[in-house]
């Protein structure tokens, strides 16, 4: 392969696989990148559905065992994928072996597995192997325009943020006990799962991370039928039900290191909300305000305006200024969830290319993780406060 040509092996084909598919395909046909993708090997233990998925989605060939991606002289990008119980053993395997890894939210099931990976990382980072942990949300243009505003200061001091991840996708009891439901595999519920999106991205808007908590979490549905073994999707004929050991939902509040003040909320149990992130920032001069299922605007307040012509003004993120959008359409023409993988993929390509750390690193992935398990830990305690440790620094390549 050319020197500026990075094979890529992908575990796992399922939603996020999908996702990510379509990001390596793209990435480099929108953006004018200085490394190359090749979509060398997709890998998962069925051979014949990974074989479909490699066909539908574009790789050039299976494996069933991860290792095997090690051990390819034509691969070196390792893209995670799988459920969180894999993330740290892949990932520091494949640290280990030389290769770059991007590995997707959360970064691990728990703050051990997590300051494991931070460690292979930061070791492997001084041979000049990278890693990146996938918040793709950071990657929407408006909220990368959010981001702009608040560190250009136009909502002043920061003082307030509320976030809310709402879903609905369990909300009946006969939906069956999926994987995604077991702590040995998924390590929370909607904490985890969506809760970790909505802490990275309001970090990632204030520029600011959370020092303490205090949470409540609840699981409504407490037994679910089992799967059936062919499909994991539909309760399976033999009848039998085992219980559900993550949250259904889980309320914190926060305060960040400047002192703001921070209220979240992720659930699985808002009937009608499919996929809904909602995010307000107030500060001293202004505030903004952005909505997943409106995801090209940012409605941004100046409070410094007169009052007669005051209220919060409505911005179409669809202008070649705006992040990203240069690649994309003329303003006006909206782009939608998926362009979210392939600016992350974009980045990722001009960091490897350009020999820069890629964002966000391990060690933000380990500082979330620390927050998702201080929540846990003071919904379990009776919501007694949790103060966070300070973050690990990056380390830079040599």
């Amino acid at each position: 392969m050319a020197e500026n040509t990075l094979g890529v092996g992908m575990i796992g084909y399922a939603f996020m696989g999908a996702a990510h598919s379509q990001a390596w395909r793209s990435a480099g046909h929108f953006f004018d990148l200085p490394a190359t993708a090749r979509m060398t090997a997709i890998c998962g233990r069925d051979r014949a559905a990974t074989e479909g998925a490699a066909a539908k989605l574009g790789w050039e060939s299976v494996e069933t065992d991860w290792r095997a991606l090690l051990e390819r002289d034509d691969i070196q990008i390792i893209d995670i994928c799988s459920p969180g119980d894999t993330h740290a053993e892949i990932a520091i395997a494949a640290l280990a072996a030389g290769k770059h890894v991007l590995c997707e939210k959360p970064l691990s099931n728990t703050v051990a597995e997590a300051e494991l990976m931070v460690a292979a990382a930061q070791q492997a980072r001084l041979h000049g192997v990278r890693s990146m942990v996938g918040f793709n949300y950071r990657r929407v243009p408006a909220i990368a325009l959010a981001r702009k505003l608040v560190s250009e200061g136009r909502l002043g001091e920061i003082r307030h943020v509320r976030a809310q991840y709402l879903q609905d996708w369990i909300i009946d009891p006969q939906f069956p006990l999926v994987w995604r439901l077991q702590a040995e595999r998924a390590g929370s519920g909607a904490l985890g799962d969506i809760g970790a999106h909505i802490v990275d991205a309001t970090q990632f808007i204030v520029g600011d991370q959370l020092a303490g908590v205090s949470g409540l979490t609840e699981t409504f549905v407490k037994e679910r039928p089992l799967p059936a073994a062919s499909s994991g999707l539909s309760a399976g004929t033999g009848g039998g039900t085992g219980a559900v050991t993550v949250d259904d939902a889980a309320l914190f509040i926060g305060r960040f290191g400047s002192g703001a003040l921070g209220s979240f909320e992720a659930t699985r149990f808002a009937g009608g909300r499919k996929n809904a992130i909602r995010i307000e920032v107030n500060g001293s001069l202004g505030s903004l305000a952005f909505d997943f299922e409106s995801m090209n605007e940012l409605h941004l307040y100046d409070g410094t305006a007169a009052a007669e012509t005051g209220g919060f003004t409505r911005i179409l993120v669809t202008e070649p200024e705006h992040p990203y959008l240069r690649a994309w359409w003329p303003a006006g023409h909206l782009i939608g969830y998926e362009h979210s993988f392939t600016h992350e993929i974009a980045d990722l390509l001009t960091d490897l290319g350009n020999g820069t750390d890629p964002t966000p690193s391990f060690e933000e992935g380990l500082q979330v993780q620390q927050v998702l398990a201080a929540v846990a830990d003071s919904a379990a305690a009776g919501s007694r406060w949790q103060s966070l440790p300070a973050p690990v620094a990056a380390t830079s390549a040599a």
